[in-house]
This record gives C-alpha cells, sequence and structure tokens, in this order.
C-alpha cells in the first residue's frame, strides 16, 4: 500500500478560534457566508503588511523595494502593495495598467519579459515606465517606436548573467536562456543605446527565483553585485539604478524551512557598503513577489461527497487544478509534493483520518492532496490550501472543462 507524506510543518500565521482558521479577523466559516460562495481566494492584508515591515527591518535601509506583480496581480493587493513598497515590477501590459490604476508613478513602474510584441513597447513607451530590455532586437524595436513618436523612452538591459542562482525552484539566469542579454553582450549593447540616445536607467539581473537556502541567495548576490560593477565601469552612460531580482522563497513541502532573512539581509548591508563608494549615485533594488504574498493567501473550497475507494477516502470538492494549478503539483514540481492542506473548520481537532482530496475534473490530475493525515472531514467542510498568496489564480487553467471560476478576496 502506499505510504502517506510525512505532515507539514504547522502553518503558524493564521490564528485558530474555536479549531476555526481566522483570516483577516473573521472566521473562515464566516469569510465564506461573506463570499457568498465557494471556491474562493482570501489574501490577507495585515500578513502582506508585516511581511513588508519585517523585508524594511532586515534587508540594508538604502536598498529599494519592489513588488513583482505576476506573484499575484489581484487590483486590491497591488492597490495595498503600492502604498508599502518603493516599485511595482511587471510582465506586461495588463499588469502595467493595474500598477497605473493603483497610482503607482511611471518611473517606478519597469516592464520584463521576453516576446513584447510592437504594440506592448508602444503602450510602454506612452506610458513612460521604465523597458528591460531583453534582446537586441527589441532594443532597435524600440528606438524605431521612439523615433516614430517622438517620445524618449527609458530602458534598463535585462543581463542574463554567466551564473545561475544555486538550488533555485525556477532558474532565470546562466546558460542559454530566453531571458535577457547575455553579459557577454552587454557592453555593446550599452554602446549602442548610447548612440541611439534613449533615456538609459540601469541594469536588471535575476538569477533565480524560490530559494531558501542563505548560503545560494548570498552567493547570489555577491557574483550580482560584481557584474553590476564591472559592467557600470564600462558604461557610456551613468548606471541609475541596479535590479538585483529576488529569488527568496517560502516553504511548501516537508522538510522545507523558512528562509533566515536577517542572515541574507546582514550580509547583503556589508556587500553594499563595500561597493555603494564605487557606485555612488547608483540605487539599488531588490525585486520580490512570492515572498511578499504567498503565505498571506489562502485556497478555499468545500468537501461535495466523502468518497472510499477500496479503503481510500477521497474527499471530492468543488475546487481543483483548474483554479489552483500549483497546488496539484503540475506547476514547476518534477516529483509531486502535497502543498500543507488543513481542514479549515476543523482545525487541531484529534479525530483524524488519511484522506486524499480531489476536484470536479474528468482527470486524474485533479489532485490537490495525496493521502494526507487530516480532521475528519464530512460534506460541507472547508479545505483550505495554504501559501497560496503567489501563482495561484492567474497561473490556473480556470477554462479548463469550463466550471465557474473563484473568487478573490482581500480581507
Amino acid at each position: 500500500m502506499k505510504t502517506t507524506h510525512p505532515q507539514h510543518a504547522p502553518m503558524t500565521q493564521f490564528p485558530v478560534q474555536d479549531h476555526c482558521l481566522v483570516i483577516g479577523d473573521m472566521p473562515l466559516t464566516r469569510l465564506a457566508q461573506r463570499v457568498g460562495s465557494t471556491p474562493f481566494y482570501a489574501y490577507d492584508r495585515q500578513l502582506i503588511t508585516t511581511r513588508v515591515n519585517s523585508l524594511r527591518q532586515h534587508l540594508p535601509p538604502n536598498i529599494h523595494l519592489h513588488y513583482a506583480m505576476k506573484a499575484n496581480p489581484m487590483p486590491a493587493v497591488v492597490q495595498h502593495l503600492a502604498n508599502l513598497v518603493d516599485g511595482i515590477d511587471v510582465a506586461s501590459v495588463g499588469e502595467m495598467q493595474v500598477a497605473l490604476n493603483a497610482g503607482v508613478s511611471p518611473e517606478n513602474i519597469s516592464f520584463a519579459g521576453p516576446g513584447k510584441s510592437r504594440q506592448e513597447l508602444a503602450c510602454a513607451i506612452a506610458a513612460g515606465i521604465i523597458l528591460n530590455v531583453e534582446s537586441e532586437t527589441e532594443l532597435e524595436q524600440i528606438a524605431e517606436l521612439a523615433h516614430a513618436t517622438g517620445f524618449h523612452p527609458k530602458v534598463a538591459i535585462r543581463v542574463n548573467p554567466d551564473f545561475e542562482l544555486k538550488a533555485s525552484g525556477m532558474k532565470m539566469g546562466g546558460g542559454s536562456k530566453q531571458f535577457g542579454i547575455d553579459a557577454e553582450r552587454v557592453p555593446a549593447v550599452l554602446n549602442r543605446i548610447a548612440a541611439l540616445k534613449l533615456a538609459f536607467e540601469g541594469l536588471h539581473i535575476f538569477s533565480g527565483s524560490q530559494n531558501l537556502k542563505v548560503d545560494a541567495i548570498q552567493e547570489a548576490h555577491e557574483k550580482t553585485l560584481q557584474l553590476g560593477l564591472q559592467l557600470a565601469s564600462i558604461s557610456p552612460m551613468p548606471v541609475r539604478h541596479i535590479n538585483i531580482g529576488g529569488g527568496f522563497g517560502i516553504p511548501y513541502f516537508p522538510g522545507d524551512t523558512p528562509l533566515d532573512l536577517s542572515a541574507v539581509g546582514a550580509n547583503l548591508g556589508q556587500l553594499l557598503m563595500a561597493i555603494k563608494p564605487r557606485l555612488p549615485d547608483t540605487r539599488f533594488v531588490i525585486e520580490l513577489g512570492r515572498y511578499i504574498v504567498a503565505e498571506a493567501g489562502i485556497y478555499v473550497c468545500q468537501v461535495l461527497e466523502k468518497k472510499i475507494s477500496r479503503e481510500q477516502i477521497f474527499l471530492v470538492t468543488n475546487g481543483g487544478l483548474h483554479h489552483h494549478l500549483a497546488a496539484s503539483g503540475n506547476f514547476g514540481q518534477v516529483i509531486r509534493k502535497n502543498y500543507p492542506v488543513a481542514v479549515g473548520n476543523k482545525m487541531h481537532l484529534t479525530e483524524t483520518e488519511i484522506a486524499s482530496v480531489v476536484g470536479p475534473l474528468c482527470t486524474p490530475l485533479d489532485l490537490l492532496a495525496d493521502r494526507m493525515k487530516l480532521s475528519k472531514a464530512e460534506p460541507g467542510d472547508f479545505i483550505v490550501i495554504f501559501q497560496s498568496g503567489a501563482y495561484g489564480l492567474t497561473a490556473s487553467p480556470t477554462s479548463f472543462l469550463s466550471h465557474p471560476p473563484p473568487m478573490e478576496v482581500l480581507v
């Protein structure tokens, strides 16, 4: 018989009251009534604020904090963060419009991502935001649009470094990548930007994401800043900013431990102290998405049926991979592992059972929890998936099998 997966570390960011999870000072059962239907995503605004405050406390005071909106582009979340962070990084014109509508100044918005269309480039140039140039072809298109419109685009170079963020969940740099301009080509591109007389802003060096290893992040920060210094020393234009990316991970799976933010921040402070005299007019930016919002969010669905098949218990719910692809193990996982899952209205009860949580979709991939130890559940109970504030709804195939989409609320 298949063995059960190890249990996760306790999810302690949300309080529990009378065995019911509390989100934004509201018990889950009442929140579900307020929303009006399940499934839904709920994000706790105070937890987001607390995370930003923690970053401010532990990171060097002279570093600028940006939010990578692709982690969670819900307009209410972005509006909340617009007042807490120093800038927003977007990956589409749609995200750009959300950031602008939230009141973020164009000079504090940057746009990264390969394959930007001419229309997207034109929109971004007209908005006055910073374009992180991903290729030499893209740079020439920007120059053509600048000539045609008379606008003066702000550009930065996204650099594909010759190193990667070790132990990274997703490697965004090193080797051959669709992202950015290879570091060895950047000197020529700097000279081309100078010749084109574009408004050069700086460098964006992103090497990986979802990392819980302090030493790996420290090494990446050291290599990133050294590369930035090297490129700035040969640039014919002032380097106004260096975005060192992010990569801070959160614990999802058994055996994961939270990132030691104080150690990362202390090391980064020493690195910046050493490099700042050589780049006194350059501002340094760290870009985080998942780390800011993921732990502040939950996904909630309801048990429709408790089914037993050859002695295995299945909790069939009205949620599924079409709402939360990552929790099903089909978004970045090589070997499927369970997200932290609980029966949200029966927290910490002693009566438990081994059960699998599945959705209503006609595919065996629709698996939200595989043989987990859960409080004994019945139809109508609420299944909660933690660590769902990032790469949840918008990273999921919501049109699959034409089920209705879930709601999102910020509480």
